[in-house]
């Protein structure tokens, strides 16, 4: 058995950049599995608007963390590091590389770096922004969190108002920004990590973007929702695509403004991610359309490396 330590091969991008299917590509050629961290995949509840792997694509290759929980159980992100390094332990015993694929940047770096100590915060902050958010809406917290922490402004989804709760809370609780608590030293893991990032221009992912909403559309998107609508103020739908139409059943906004809204935050959600992910000087970027043997041929000499 080789000394050398394994490799987490992590593929990272924009939203419907391609990211799955040169994952499902790439696990072909290593004859390895997948790991998704995709935050919004976890839920089984909710297939058309997170893009869910097809059928092809997920009997393609074996993938791990696609709709294994449900939207009723609370999963953090410090439950899915926990996970994901309890399987790549056990996945490492059979295969030397492991293909990790997600939008996701928390939930890929709480992997590859560890999670971040943050301090505990009382409960009665937490229920006074949620008072808040329910009174004065979701944009004055927004305002708050623009002076309080303009770091973490520019990287969180500002739309999702767990998230804006969550560094408020901690900034309420401490006095200090929830990015002073981002970790400065990463935890050394037992495995080496590759970074391949796909990259393209801001009109091509727009285009891809307004094409996969209308096709969600398409597949079922409305019905899909409808479905989940009593269950709204679950966290796990204060997603891009639910929240929209949510309002259109709500009578808020027609059908036509919810799709154009969709496209407009996939958009938003789109250029955070590109925000988030280039600040990481690891990734090798290669643009969206670069033939997978290029890609894999430059796994190869790093790995041999």
């Amino acid at each position: 058995m080789s000394s050398k330590k394994p490799l987490l091969i992590c593929v990272v991008g924009a939203t419907a950049i391609g990211k799955t299917s040169l994952a499902v590509k790439l696990a072909q050629a290593f004859s390895t599995e997948i790991i998704s961290a995709d935050s919004r995949q976890f839920f089984k509840e909710m297939t058309i608007g997170t893009a869910v792997p097809s059928k092809q694509e997920l009997s393609a290759a074996p993938h791990h963390f696609i709709q294994n929980k449900s939207i009723f159980e609370a999963y953090s992100v410090g439950d899915f590091e926990r996970d994901a390094i309890a399987l790549l332990e056990n996945l490492f015993k059979k295969n030397q590389i492991v293909i990790m694929v997600g939008g996701s940047g928390l939930y890929v770096d709480a992997v590859v770096k560890g999670l971040d100590n943050f301090p505990k915060v009382p409960s009665e902050i937490r229920e006074q922004l949620n008072l808040e958010l329910n009174e004065k809406g979701l944009e004055a917290l927004q305002n708050e969190l623009r002076n309080a922490d303009p770091v973490y402004f520019e990287k969180v989804d500002i739309q999702n108002p767990h998230r804006v709760i969550r560094a408020l809370e901690i900034y309420r609780a401490t006095g200090k920004p929830y990015s002073s608590f981002l970790k400065k030293e990463n935890i050394q893991r037992d495995f080496n990590t590759l970074f391949i990032g796909l990259t393209v221009n801001r009109e091509i992912i727009y285009e891809r973007i307004n094409h996969r909403v209308d096709t969600m559309i398409k597949e079922g998107l409305i019905d899909e929702a409808k479905s989940l609508f009593q269950y709204k103020e679950e966290n796990a739908l204060q997603t891009v695509g639910y929240r929209e139409l949510f309002e259109y059943f709500e009578g808020k906004i027609s059908l036509e403004e919810a799709i154009l809204e969709i496209k407009k935050n996939t958009r938003r959600f789109a250029k955070r991610q590109n925000t988030w992910f280039k600040k990481n000087e690891a990734i090798h970027w290669f643009d969206y359309d670069t033939e997978v043997s290029e890609i894999i041929n430059f796994i190869n000499e790093k790995n041999a490396l």
